[in-house]
């Protein structure tokens, strides 16, 4: 065979390839602008199925590649899709896949009141999650419930807060029932929940509303007879009952803070160099913050480790100024 014939033969297999290969990248095309929702949906739907029974009550929450929590960017996503492929979902055929999978990004993120109605739309839409979505929507109208009894935390940035307390009169008795009320309705759902993923947001709700009892004492402890042993004490029930909560370090570094700040206001009050000042008082508070920043700090790869340690510096030089206040004037 010449060259020429040679040549040839190769131009026109080149050309039949390219329009083979055209007309194959053409119809990959169509296919994925046909399925490519239902892909993203599912993609979705299977990262929020891995990460559902994790324990976030023990462990951090998962993350994406961009660093976010991954059940928020889940919810995200799924807002996203609905957006840009409003006319291939316009017929509805995973409304209730989407509905039911927002329920279980939106209870992750204390969203529990709208994971009840997405939940309750899931069912409604489609017959094979109704049995699960219901039964999911009544265990958020619980925690929903439960997180509307006794106090609120205020937000400090609020230019118009609402007020942490209802009653008129600080009233430390109403305090301990309205939320021992809350814990009672949560602990109640947590037995009927032991053995699926809710344990752990409920083991979660019960933790925030005793971190919320706890700030309320710590905030009133000037205004309530004993008010500082009773701060100490119900920051010291918050630690003892989550000993197994991700934020076990973070509970033992707030009641560290609060002995710090109770040796400074106490110097404040009572300077070193007065007579007044009883060394055993103030040894009594220097003690144990310095035993639990030691604490924390020891414990390597946390965020607290760092925080403690800093801390632990800065409180340790001020007892040394004490020290000096007391023995040199």
């Amino acid at each position: 065979m010449s060259p020429a014939c040679l040549r040839a033969g190769v131009v026109w297999l080149t050309l039949a390839l390219t329009g083979v290969l055209g007309c194959a990248t053409h119809q990959q095309k169509k296919l994925e602008a046909h399925y490519g929702p239902s892909e993203s949906i599912l993609e979705v739907v299977a990262t929020l199925r891995r990460h559902v029974p994790d324990d976030t009550y023990r462990f951090p929450p998962a993350t994406d590649f961009t660093g976010r929590n991954v059940y928020l960017s889940a919810l995200l996503r799924l807002e996203s899709i609905e957006r840009i492929h409003a006319d291939a979902l316009r017929t509805g055929y995973m409304s209730g896949v989407i509905a039911f999978s927002k329920g279980r990004a939106l209870e992750r993120i204390r969203g529990y009141d709208v994971a009840a109605m997405q939940y309750r739309e899931a069912a409604r839409l489609d017959e094979e999650l109704a049995a699960e979505a219901l039964r999911s929507a009544k265990v958020c109208d619980g925690l929903a419930e439960a997180r509307q009894i006794g106090l609120q935390p205020v937000d400090p940035l609020d230019p118009d807060p609402e007020p942490l307390l209802l009653p008129a009169v600080i009233d430390a008795d109403w305090v301990v029932t309205v939320m021992d009320q809350r814990t009672a309705l949560l602990s109640y759902l947590l037995e009927e929940n032991r053995d699926n993923h809710y344990e752990a947001v409920i083991r979660e709700e019960i933790e925030r509303g005793e971190e919320i009892r706890a700030s309320w004492f710590e905030q009133h402890r000037y205004d309530l007879p004993n008010g500082q042993v009773r701060s100490i004490s119900e920051l010291q029930r918050v630690v003892s009952r989550n000993a197994a909560s991700k934020e076990y370090l973070r509970h033992m570094l707030r009641l560290a803070e609060l002995y710090d700040i109770l040796a400074h206001e106490y110097v404040e009050a009572v300077p070193p160099v007065s007579l007044d000042f009883d060394p055993a008082r103030f040894q009594d508070l220097v003690d144990p913050a310095v035993h639990l920043y030691e604490s924390v700090a020891s414990n390597d790869g946390s965020t607290e480790k760092l925080e403690a340690s800093r801390r632990l510096e800065a409180f340790l030089a001020f007892t040394l100024v004490v020290d000096r206040d007391r023995f040199t004037f």
